[in-house]
């Protein structure tokens, strides 16, 4: 069956991070590996986004007015009319019930949601992937909605999905360790890890820190790195994190949409609560044994996160059942189970 056109309404930036924009490009992939076209319309935006949205070959638009607003909406509107979109796929806080209701009066809406927190939902598919999502935290929807609860509606791109026959080895000892606190590290913690976890005393540890495209912080990152030539690797806008986390033995990483990626890849982590929307993650995925959770990045202290690390390298049992339990999280369908109850037209899938 032929997709059409799915409009993607999304925004990234420094304080927000990229998550919203990067589960929705996992979304777009599938759409367009369906048959379909894609569009993004971003209200804000960073470079980065925009290339590597560009270089998958989707259209992206700018939306007029701030996120949320009348105004945006009339504008993600004219776009989705102009483009003749056929579904729209909304991913942010500001995308109210009365938001999804005028996209609704020209097409079916998918919102993409994490914490329940809007007083009421109208969009025909609510999705979150989230290890805490269930129905309970959506009393108030419309009779029409049906919600996708989670994380076997978990959305992965296409760089994960093709790890689907990989197996993850564990050695005795770990020594290969990657630092990613999201695409634009707003709390600045990379600078304040790094040094602590370089310092380590392990001879053989080798640590990627990945910057992402929308950091500014970078060059702080570079300078540090330098000091400890040999140990340390700063990759920046890495297009292969798929690749990377199937390198590494263990992570250290923010607690947003990258936890998914980890569970399916079988990664033992340590999770650093960087925004308040991603305590629940790693508050769940902790009780599940799937990962450590160091608690916020405003509190954290980097020397016994540091401590912490080192402990887990030498503990291949702790990561062994790490590992197993955070495989037990994602299976790598999500996205085909979502694509499955969107359909091109009036009609959904049940």
């Amino acid at each position: 069956m032929e997709r059409g056109t799915l409009l993607v309404r999304a925004d990234a930036g420094l304080k927000m991070g990229t998550g919203h924009a990067m589960r929705c490009l996992a979304l777009a992939q599938g759409w367009r590996h369906a048959g379909g076209e894609v569009i993004f319309a971003l209200a804000e935006s960073t470079p980065a986004v925009d290339r590597l949205l560009r270089s998958e070959g989707l259209s992206v638009a700018r939306i007029d007015g701030a996120a949320g607003t009348s105004e945006d909406a009339r504008s993600t509107f004219e776009i989705a009319r102009a483009f003749g979109a056929d579904w729209f796929a909304v991913d942010g806080y500001q995308f109210d019930a009365q938001y999804q209701k005028q996209l609704q009066s020209f097409r079916p809406v998918l919102a993409i949601d994490d914490n329940g927190q809007l007083d009421y939902y109208e969009a025909e598919l609510v999705l979150n992937q989230n290890a805490h999502a269930c129905a309970e935290m959506y009393p108030h929807i419309s009779p029409n909605t049906k919600l996708l609860v989670g994380p076997q509606f978990a959305l992965l791109r296409n760089e994960f999905v093709a790890y689907r026959d990989w197996t993850r080895a564990i050695p005795d000892r770990g020594s290969r360790v990657l630092l990613t606190m999201g695409g634009s590290d707003p709390g600045n913690l990379t600078p304040r890890i790094l040094p602590l976890l370089a310092e380590l005393t392990d001879d053989d540890l080798r640590i990627r820190v990945v910057v992402g495209g929308s950091a500014e912080n970078a060059d702080v990152v570079d300078e540090i790195a330098a000091k400890f030539a040999g140990r340390v690797e700063v990759l920046r806008d890495v297009r292969n994190m798929a690749d990377l986390m199937a390198w590494a033995d263990l992570a250290i990483s923010g607690a947003g949409t990258t936890c998914w990626e980890m569970c399916w890849l079988g990664l033992p982590a340590i999770l650093v609560v960087v925004a308040e929307n991603q305590r629940f993650i790693a508050e769940q995925l902790a009780a599940l044994g799937a990962v450590e959770n160091a608690g916020s990045g405003d509190s954290i202290d980097p020397a016994l996160l540091a401590e912490l690390c080192r402990q887990l390298l030498a503990d291949k049992s702790r990561r062994v059942g790490m590992s197993l339990r955070a495989k037990q999280v994602v299976d790598g369908r999500g996205r085909d189970r979502v694509l499955d109850r969107m359909k091109c037209g009036d009609e959904m899938c049940a």
